[in-house]
């Protein structure tokens, strides 16, 4: 019993004895800090477990030792600190911006690009992603825009890309761009999607560019049609003025149903039959003596043609030669009749 009784003071002594030593251990004291600097300074350009040992006893030093501007060490070892949490953050918004790509998790992909951005601004790669998840995601898009325009100064200044080829990349940014101009502006979205149309990708082969195109086009279609109506003479026959509104009208209208042949010519068959429906009702009104069969004819041979640019308005009816197609006759719309309205925008299918 005795010999317990003296164990257990020995125990109680140690433990007295033992406490301000752990404690001494963390203090700031000289002999403290020369200990933990020279293992930082002997293992901070090592590989990355040495550096995990540099960073652990430069964070000993730094929690011990007050911020002090004459302590030079505390003061280099503090900026090692300070980059390495840096390059911690940096490679977890990477890791979890790839998974977010392997998962296609677009909201997710934007989260961690603009992580990754934060560090790496000039990331042409990250930045031309952010601007085409939009095409994926509609709730992305108008952020996703601003990343288009970004993306496209940083592939023209020739900052590399490996998500996309060079041209496809272009197509489908100018393609977001348009996409978050359509809903308010649609006008303003046609020299977008053409770009996006005229570059050697995929992206030209997609149909639903082609519904977009038209789509566009309707805006300017709507405005020429009622500009045309109000400036009829009262007896709603043809004025000089309503004459050269129906010519830009009728080039408005040609490109529209350009666009739609194209959509109709690329579309899988359970949507073609819609444009197709849409492309014949607006073919026979710019054409009074169209047929089936030359609608047909159109889509077969559209995709051989170049892409019309958005027509220039003009100032005046062009005078018709004999070797031309006949332009629309005054006090016509190009179906033979004179004063009609122009038909709505179609509803076309969209995504």
């Amino acid at each position: 019993m005795k010999r317990i009784t003296k164990l257990l003071a020995l125990t109680a002594t140690l433990a007295v004895f033992a406490i301000p030593a752990l404690a001494q251990a963390d203090q700031c004291n000289d002999d403290n800090k020369g200990a933990w600097y020279k293992t930082f300074f002997d293992n901070y350009k090592g590989d990355p477990p040495a550096q995990k040992v540099a960073y652990d006893a430069a964070m000993k030093y730094i929690n011990a030792c007050p911020d002090d501007p004459n302590d030079a060490q505390r003061k280099y070892m503090k900026k090692f600190v300070d980059l390495m949490d840096k390059n911690g953050d940096k490679a977890k918004a990477a890791a979890a911006f790839d998974e977010a790509l392997k998962n296609k998790n677009y909201a997710d992909q934007l989260k961690w690009g603009k992580v990754v951005l934060a560090n790496e601004p000039e990331n042409a790669n990250v930045t031309t992603i952010l601007g085409v998840i939009g095409l994926a995601d509609k709730n992305l898009l108008n952020e996703s825009a601003s990343y288009a325009t970004k993306a496209i100064q940083l592939i023209e200044a020739g900052k590399p890309i490996s998500a996309y080829q060079h041209d496809q990349a272009l197509a489908y940014l100018n393609w977001t761009l348009a996409k978050s101009k359509l809903q308010n502006s649609p006008a303003d979205a046609l020299n977008d999607l053409l770009k996006a149309a005229k570059l050697e990708s995929e992206v030209k082969k997609n149909f639903q560019l082609y519904l977009d195109i038209s789509a566009a086009y309707a805006a300017p279609h709507a405005k020429l049609s009622k500009d045309y109506q109000d400036s009829l003479n009262p007896d709603k026959t043809e004025s000089a003025q309503s004459k050269v509104i129906l010519e830009n009208l009728n080039r408005i209208i040609d490109n529209e149903i350009d666009a739609m042949a194209r959509a109709a010519a690329l579309a899988p068959a359970d949507v073609k039959k819609t444009i197709v429906g849409d492309l014949t009702a607006l073919y026979k009104y710019r054409k009074k003596d169209a047929t089936d069969a030359n609608v047909t004819e159109l889509v077969a041979n559209v995709l051989s043609k170049p892409i019309p640019d958005v027509p220039t308005p003009v100032t005046s009816v062009p005078t018709p030669t004999p070797a031309s197609t006949p332009a629309a006759t005054s006090g016509t719309n190009g179906s033979g009749a004179s004063g009609t309205t122009a038909p709505a925008a179609s509803k076309r299918p969209r995504s």
